[in-house]
């Protein structure tokens, strides 16, 4: 997996993490495919975005998620 896809620039979108060569934040790419976007409709919606990169967005958020954070979830009042 090509994880040195992402970049994080502080020049760049305030050093969000971005798909390299581009400035699509990783965040967006995460948004869509939980809007139920697929890969090939994200491509076609950013065509600088590669179905590698997407995949690399997709294994960088998992890498920050097994960071020694915690990430207390709330649960919706009733």
């Amino acid at each position: 997996m090509a994880t040195n896809l992402i970049k994080s620039d502080p020049n760049v979108l305030m050093g969000k993490p971005v798909v390299d060569g581009t400035r699509i934040p990783v965040d967006l790419i995460l948004e869509k495919l939980a809007a139920g976007e697929t890969v090939e409709q994200i491509i076609q919606a950013h065509p600088r975005l590669t179905e590698e990169a997407v995949r690399a967005a997709l294994a960088f958020a998992a890498q920050a998620i097994k960071a020694d954070v915690v990430y207390p979830v709330e649960e919706a009042v009733q």
